[in-house]
């Protein structure tokens, strides 16, 4: 980080968020970062910029900087609907390119282009073309976690949230469903049709196993297990509770669990906790090392430079956007 004065003003501006992160940070290192939270809100304002942050930023990003918040489809529709002329992603850059995708009229930043996603990079457009030829007429239900080519080669997208209802709402026995094949596991439990995956998985969540909720039940009585669906399906059975990041947190805030555990990347479980200090949060400690690509001083650069931007061929996006618009009207 380059230095930042850590002045009165720096302080009394962001002493209301130190107040909800100060179980998570000490009082030296705010002092550290408070500066860029500063500039960071002072110069989006004078740029007429919104900042979209997942479910997985650190509390710094989610709680300090962020003017929406929430999953990654959720992060595009919000962003869609504002009238900023810049969006500054923080994620990763898939979630940037549905945010263009939906956006094509605003500037859409990534504060790191390295910030990728093992999920999204394990099918390509070409591999899509070459299902659609060996399962000729079955429709391909696309996660959202992928690339903007990947999307415009797929009939329908979905969301870990919706992809049950995606999939029974289709008028085929037969689904193909990429490319995480955890989630197509999950999804296969909760419908009658056949669904085809392929071998694409998360490397957060597939390094989970059974017996970490076993150690964790032993260690945590009375502990609640909620997981994301991106998990082993081993995991998913000793879970008491399987949804998406929102479907998470509307559990977590509807149940009011007095401890629980988030089998999913571990800043989620931080981010709860500072707006929920009566619950227990057991940290599972599962980091994505590309969400923690994107900092406070990189943010900073990329409102400064506003670089680098996410660019998307014009007829890309058009394509991309069927499906995009088809999971929505169906969800």
């Amino acid at each position: 980080m380059t230095d930042l004065a850590y002045t009165d003003a720096v302080a009394k501006e962001t002493a209301p968020i130190f107040n909800l992160l100060k179980d998570q940070y000490d009082e030296e290192y705010w002092a550290t970062i408070a500066p860029y939270i500063f500039e960071i809100n002072t110069l989006k304002k004078e740029k007429n910029a919104v900042i979209l942050a997942h479910n997985y930023m650190t509390p710094d990003i989610f709680h300090g900087v962020a003017d929406i918040v929430g999953d990654s489809l959720a992060l595009a529709r919000e962003a869609a609907k504002t009238d900023a002329d810049i969006i500054v992603q923080c994620g990763v850059h898939f979630m940037a390119e549905t945010s263009k995708i939906l956006c094509m009229d605003k500037k859409v930043l990534i504060p790191d282009l390295k910030a990728g996603c093992s999920l999204a990079e394990s099918i390509t457009a070409a591999d899509v073309r070459l299902l659609r030829e060996k399962y000729p007429g079955v429709p391909i239900v696309t996660y959202v976690n992928t690339s903007a080519e990947v999307k415009a080669e797929s009939d329908i997208c979905c969301t870990s949230g919706n992809a049950i209802k995606i999939v029974n709402g289709l008028d085929s026995d037969e689904v193909l469903m990429i490319p995480d094949k955890y989630l197509a596991q999950y999804t296969q439990g909760h419908t009658s049709k056949k669904i085809l995956t392929w071998e694409g998985s998360c490397e957060v969540h597939e390094r989970f196993t059974a017996d970490d909720i076993h150690q964790f039940r032993a260690r945590y009585e009375g502990v609640v297990v909620i997981a994301h669906p991106e998990c082993p399906p081993e995991v998913l059975a000793e879970a008491d509770f399987t949804g998406s990041t929102q479907q998470m947190i509307e559990y977590v805030e509807g149940k009011k669990p007095d401890r629980v555990v988030l089998i999913t990347e571990c800043s989620m479980s931080d981010n709860i906790a500072a707006v929920h200090p009566e619950m227990e949060l057991v940290r599972p400690c599962q980091m994505c090392p590309h969400m923690k690509r994107i900092t406070l001083p990189k943010i900073l650069e990329a409102l400064k430079t506003e670089q680098p931007e996410v660019v998307i061929d014009p007829e890309l996006a058009k394509r991309a956007l069927i499906p995009v618009n088809k999971m929505l009207e169906m969800s």
